[in-house]
């Protein structure tokens, strides 16, 4: 997950008390747990890896390709592709607002190639794919207006910085029952709606998967 522990309202169009929330949060967290699921705020490895089954339901792994990673806190993707699809050949860009917890990723991926990290909140370079995990789930105090401001420009960034799509998650909005407070949740439709309309793309929807959140692709026509 990603998170913002902003305690003022983001003027409109704003976004650096975010991104500044965001990178505090997590380099506490890493600093904390290290280079391990709770150190990127996931509760186990199992879980981490169920989501990047999800997201990766976007690319060819049958071919080679480039692939932005947003939030990529110490590089666990890297490791699982490694294990599960060691065979295909992918350069990997890793970004992450959190100085802290590139670092790490640094240290631990310095001798595998084609892997580089950058640090900010968009991708400095166009991939065939992008994917984000968990970057929109984690709220804290900041206001829903701000924080969709802040997903509707990470997405927007994610199709600016792409070639074929990307895919990113988000937490339900739970049925019948208030959502925990400081979590973003939503419907199934909103975001979906958006990027097919802002982006003229397709648009898929997955979830069924066993977590209150769904997996969100966007394909380019």
């Amino acid at each position: 997950m990603r998170a913002a522990v902003g305690r003022r309202s983001a003027a409109a169009g704003d976004l650096t008390p975010i991104y500044a929330g965001i990178a505090a949060y997590y380099s506490a967290q890493v600093r904390r747990f290290g280079t391990t699921p709770p150190g990127v705020d996931w509760t186990c490895q199992a879980t981490q890896e169920m989501r990047f089954v999800q997201l990766l339901k976007l690319c060819d792994l049958a071919s080679p390709f480039s692939l932005n990673d947003l939030g990529c806190g110490y590089g666990a993707l890297i490791a699982y592709l490694e294990r599960r699809h060691g065979d295909c050949a992918v350069d990997y860009l890793g970004i992450d607002v959190s100085a802290a917890m590139l670092r790490r990723a640094r240290r631990l991926w310095r001798d595998r190639r084609d892997t580089a990290f950058a640090l900010g909140h968009a991708s400095p370079r166009i991939a065939d794919y992008a994917v984000a995990s968990g970057i929109f789930n984690v709220a804290q105090d900041e206001p829903r207006p701000d924080w969709e401001r802040f997903i509707a420009a990470s997405l927007d960034d994610l199709h600016r910085t792409t070639r074929r799509g990307f895919a990113v998650n988000f937490m339900k909005q739970p049925a019948g029952t208030p959502a925990r407070r400081g979590l973003y949740t939503t419907d199934t439709a909103s975001w979906a709606r958006y990027c097919t309309t802002r982006f003229d793309a397709i648009a898929e929807v997955h979830d069924g998967y066993g977590m209150m959140e769904f997996t969100l692709i966007v394909r380019k026509m």
